[in-house]
C-alpha cells in the first residue's frame, strides 16, 4: 500500500514537472535550462505547509499588538487608559482586533503568493514583529496616546512602501544596507528583541508580569489580577504574582513552548499558543477569556460561529493624509520604518536565499533581487491599506526550506493557507494576550542572540551598540534608540579619528586595531544607475581618447593600457568600450 502511494506521488510529481507549472517554477524534470535539483511539486507543498505552521502565531500576535492602539475608535478621555472602562470603546476595540485578524491573514496570504509567483523563492511574508510593536506603542500609542493618530501612521507605512519601490528599482536598497555599521545592525536587532520581551511581560499584549511604575520606580513587578491594579498608579495593590492567567501563561505557554523548541519541534509556537487558548476558552473559570461582561459576551458570541469572514469595517483603507500638523513625528516614524525594514527585511531575505544556496558569491546578490524587493515594497503599501504595520520576510521561512522548499511554490502554498485561515477568523480572534505573551518573550530571546555579533573589543563600537540595546526597551521607542546609537557612533568615532590623524598615529585609544572596519564605499557592486553612469562616462572618454590611450607612439597596440582598462572593468563591473582589432588582441594575450 505504501509503495503504491509512493508510485502515485512519483507519477504525479513527474506530470506536474513536465507541465507549464513545472517549467515556470523550474522543477526537476521540467527540461528547463535552469531547473532546480531535488525539487518536486509535493515536496514544495509540504514545505509551504511547514512554513505556515511555523508562522501561524503571527495572526493572533499581530492582531493583539496592533489592536492596543484602538485603531480609529474614538475616546475623549484625557487619560487614555480610562478609555477601556467605557463599554462602547471596549467593544469597538475588540472589533478592531477582529478586523486585524482578518487583515493579517489577508496581507500575509497575498504578499506570500505574489512574492512566490514573481521571485520563485521559498520565502513567506507577513507583518513583522518589532515594527508592529513600534507602530502600536510608540507611534500611535496605547488607545491612541502616541504622537500621531492611527490613520496618519498608516499613511507613513503606505509612503514607506512607495519609497521602497523607488529604492528597489534603482538598486539602492541592497546598497544602503551595506552602509550601516554591522555592529549597529546587530544592536538594533537585540534591542528590538528586548522591546518585544517587555511587551510580552506587560498586561495589554502579554502575560501581565510587569506594569508601569509610579514616581521613582520606572517598572514594577505585577502578576496580580486586573481588579487589584490601582487605576491612578497602575501598580498592584496586593496579590503580586498570584494571577492564575500569569501562571497559566508561564507553565502551559512559556515552559511548554521552550521545551518543544529544545527538541526542535517545528510547531512549538503554535502548540504553546493553542494549548493556553484552549485552557482559556471554557467559561466560569479563573482564566477564561469570555467573562460575563458585555465585552466577554461579545467575544463568546463570535467564538461560537467558528467559521466566519470579518469584513474589516474599521481598518480597511483607514489612511489619513492630513499629515500637516504631525509633520515632524510623521517624518520620524517614516524614517524608523525605512531604517528597520532596510535592515530586517533585506537581511532576512539574504539569509534565506543563502540557506537555499542561490547567492552569487561575486557580489552577494541573488536572482531576481530587484523583483523581490519590489514585491516586498508593494506588499508594505497594501498592508497599510488593510490597516496593518509593515510587511517583511519571515525568518520562519527557514522551516520550509529545511523541509526541502526551493521554489516559489513553497511561498505560494503558505500564502494560500493564510488566505484559507481568513474563514476561521473567529478561532484566531479568540486567542487571549496571555497565550501570545510567551511567544513574544521567546521571539525576543531569539532576536537578542544577535548581541554576540557585536564587536565588544573596541569602545567605539561597544558603547554605541550598548546605547541602542538599552535605549530601545527603556525609552519604549525603536526610533529614539536608533537615533541615540547612530549619533554616539558618529560623534565618538569622528573625534577618535581626528585625534589619531592629527597626532600622526602617535595617540591611539586602546584596542584601536580591533575596531570594526567601516567605509562609505560599500563593498560589492554599486547600484545599476551608478554603474550605467560610469559606463557612459568611460565610453565617452574612449571615443575621444582611444588613440593616445590604447595605441603607443609607433601606432602599435599599447598592451599595458589595455590591461589597466581590463583590470578596471573587473573591479567596477563596468564595460569599457575600446575598439581594438582581433589580431592585435591576440598579441596582448601572449
Amino acid at each position: 500500500m505504501r509503495n503504491h502511494a509512493a508510485d502515485l506521488a512519483t507519477r504525479f510529481n513527474r506530470s506536474v514537472a513536465t507541465s507549464f507549472i513545472g517549467r515556470f517554477f523550474r522543477l526537476q524534470g521540467s527540461s528547463h535550462s535552469k531547473e532546480i535539483d531535488g525539487t518536486t511539486f509535493l515536496k514544495e507543498v509540504r514545505a509551504g505547509a511547514t512554513t505556515f505552521a511555523a508562522m501561524t502565531y503571527i495572526i493572533a500576535v499581530n492582531a493583539s499588538i496592533l489592536s492596543q492602539t484602538g485603531g480609529p475608535c474614538v475616546c475623549d478621555e484625557t487619560n487614555r487608559i480610562d478609555c477601556d472602562k467605557i463599554d462602547s470603546y471596549a467593544i469597538c476595540k475588540e472589533e478592531v482586533r477582529r478586523d486585524l485578524v482578518t487583515a493579517t491573514s489577508a496581507i500575509a496570504g497575498l504578499a506570500s503568493l505574489v512574492f512566490g509567483l514573481f521571485t520563485n523563492l521559498p520565502i513567506a511574508l507577513a507583518p513583522g514583529m518589532g515594527l508592529n510593536a513600534y507602530f502600536a506603542f510608540q507611534v500611535v500609542g496605547y488607545n491612541g496616546s502616541g504622537s500621531i493618530p492611527y490613520g496618519v501612521a498608516l499613511t507613513a507605512v503606505f509612503t514607506e512602501g512607495l519609497i521602497f519601490v523607488f529604492l528597489a528599482l534603482t538598486g539602492m536598497r541592497q546598497w544602503l544596507v551595506k552602509l550601516i555599521p554591522s555592529t549597529i545592525k546587530s544592536a538594533t536587532g537585540a534591542g528590538i528583541g528586548l522591546f518585544l520581551t517587555e511587551i510580552g511581560l506587560s498586561y495589554g499584549s502579554g502575560i501581565g508580569a510587569i506594569t508601569g511604575g509610579f514616581n521613582a520606580t520606572p517598572l514594577a513587578i505585577a502578576g496580580c489580577p486586573v481588579d487589584r491594579i490601582n487605576p491612578d498608579t497602575q501598580m498592584c495593590e496586593g496579590g503580586i504574582m498570584t494571577s492564575p492567567k500569569l501562571w497559566t501563561a508561564i507553565c502551559a505557554g512559556g515552559l511548554l513552548t521552550a521545551y518543544l523548541m529544545a527538541f526542535r519541534v517545528k510547531y512549538a509556537f503554535v502548540i504553546g499558543i493553542a494549548f493556553v487558548s484552549i485552557l482559556s476558552w471554557p467559561r466560569d473559570t479563573a482564566v477564561t477569556y469570555f467573562p460575563h461582561t458585555p465585552e466577554g459576551e461579545s467575544r463568546f458570541q463570535l467564538f461560537r460561529k467558528v467559521v466566519s469572514i470579518n469584513p474589516m469595517k474599521h481598518t480597511l483603507n483607514a489612511l489619513d493624509w492630513n499629515v500637516g500638523q504631525h509633520s515632524t513625528q510623521f517624518a520620524l516614524a517614516l524614517f524608523t520604518f525605512l531604517y528597520v525594514d532596510i535592515i530586517d527585511a533585506t537581511a532576512t531575505m539574504f539569509s534565506m536565499v543563502r540557506f537555499c544556496g542561490v547567492v552569487d558569491d561575486r557580489d552577494g546578490d541573488f536572482p531576481r533581487s530587484t523583483l523581490a524587493y519590489c514585491c516586498d515594497a508593494i506588499s508594505i503599501s497594501i498592508s497599510a491599506l488593510f490597516g496593518c504595520s509593515p510587511v517583511t520576510a519571515f525568518i520562519e521561512s527557514g522551516a520550509g526550506i529545511a523541509e526541502g522548499g526551493r521554489t516559489g511554490l513553497t511561498g505560494m502554498t503558505t500564502g494560500f493557507l493564510f488566505l484559507l485561515s481568513i474563514v476561521f477568523g473567529p478561532i484566531f480572534s479568540s486567542v487571549p494576550p496571555w497565550a501570545t505573551g510567551p511567544a513574544l518573550i521567546l521571539v525576543g530571546c531569539m532576536m537578542a542572540r544577535q548581541i554576540t555579533e557585536i564587536n565588544w573589543r573596541y569602545i567605539g563600537d561597544t558603547l554605541p551598540s550598548f546605547v541602542v540595546i538599552a535605549f530601545v526597551p527603556f525609552s519604549y521607542s525603536v526610533a529614539y534608540g536608533i537615533i541615540a546609537g547612530m549619533f554616539l557612533y558618529t560623534a565618538l568615532n569622528l573625534m577618535i579619528s581626528l585625534t589619531v590623524r592629527i597626532s600622526g598615529g602617535r595617540i591611539e585609544p586602546d584596542n584601536y586595531d580591533m575596531k570594526e572596519y567601516w567605509t562609505w564605499k560599500a563593498p560589492g557592486r554599486k547600484p545599476w544607475f551608478v554603474r550605467a553612469f560610469r559606463n557612459a562616462t568611460y565610453s565617452a572618454k574612449d571615443m575621444h581618447k582611444s588613440s593616445p590611450q590604447t595605441f603607443n607612439a609607433h601606432g602599435g597596440l599599447d598592451c599595458e593600457m589595455l590591461r589597466v582598462a581590463s583590470s578596471d572593468e573587473r573591479k567596477d563591473d563596468a564595460r569599457v568600450s575600446v575598439s581594438v582589432p582581433v589580431p592585435a588582441l591576440s598579441r596582448c594575450s601572449r
